[in-house]
């Protein structure tokens, strides 16, 4: 498939959600990797959905982080939209999870470390995610994690709108804060809830709640306590995973300080990540003094 006469797109996606799906492309203009989110718009609902994806293109575009991708483009085409993104190269939280099993202490701690960096830019600019989760977490083959896919992102300044359906909770229930489930809104401290159980499913290899149903996961969420991991962040995931978001850490960046001292001494991750200097590091380690 060729998009605006510049992207030449696989034929199979990436991945696929409840935004639309993902493929690998080629720019032809720049002769370089894109990853291209389309939407097909189904009869009766193309204002909506063309309003919210215009949204989220906006928001990206917004959001200047190397832990988030660059978007580069938007548009239509033949009644589709489009946007096209930095590709980035790597594994999802939750593949590396599938293979590798439970995460060391040091990788969960530097992943979700990295994860509260971006979203203390994104929530500086009055952005929360709402759908954070191991599918929209990668790491890259360098060590570093990026946030992908603010599709279901809110600004609060704007009434918190939601473009849906009366009635419809928009969301991954496995991940969403209990005020999520209960209100239908997010606030930082949800993505921070969320984040929670991603590090718990990164230190033990499972989902934190599970159910036959969408509506039994919603129960867990929000009357369940979290079982202990067994690990030193124990006391930081019971924090975290509180029912009430005052009593979870008070921002993102106060998290991060936290998790920062756990992500030393990062053990290999053999075939995951690739050896050697890497010039990303480089110019980090010099700009973080």
């Amino acid at each position: 498939m060729l998009i605006a006469d510049r992207y030449e797109l696989d034929d199979l996606p990436l991945g696929r959600g409840g935004m639309g799906a993902v493929h690998r492309g080629h720019d032809k203009h720049l002769n370089r990797r894109v990853a291209v989110k389309l939407l097909q718009l189904p009869g009766g609902h193309e204002h909506e959905l063309a309003h919210r994806f215009a949204r989220e293109a906006r928001i990206v575009a917004r959001l200047e982080h190397p832990g988030a991708p660059v978007l580069y483009d938007f548009g239509t085409h033949d009644h589709l939209l489009y946007q096209v993104m930095q590709f980035i190269d790597g594994v999802t939280i939750a593949d590396l999870v599938s293979e590798h099993g439970p995460l060391p202490v040091p990788w969960a701690a530097s992943v979700a470390a990295q994860s509260c960096a971006v979203l203390a830019a994104a929530h500086g600019l009055s952005i929360c995610h709402r759908d954070l989760k191991p599918t929209n977490l990668m790491l890259c083959p360098d060590g570093s994690a990026k946030v992908l896919d603010f599709g279901l992102a809110v600004l609060r300044e704007s009434d918190v709108a939601q473009f849906s359906r009366a009635g419809q909770i928009i969301g991954t229930p496995a991940y969403m804060a209990p005020e999520q489930v209960r209100l239908g809104v997010a606030e930082p401290r949800s993505d921070l809830y969320a984040l929670g159980c991603v590090l718990h499913e990164m230190l033990t290899g499972e989902q934190l709640f599970t159910g036959p149903t969408a509506y039994a996961v919603f129960d867990r969420q929000v009357k369940e306590r979290p079982p202990r991991t067994g690990t030193v962040l124990d006391d930081l995931l019971q924090s975290l995973l509180a029912k009430e978001p005052e009593h979870r850490p008070a921002s993102a960046a106060e998290l991060f300080d936290v998790l920062q001292p756990f992500a030393t001494n990062l053990p290999p991750l053999p075939g995951f990540l690739h050896p050697g200097p890497n010039p990303g590091h480089m110019y980090a380690r010099v700009a973080g003094r």
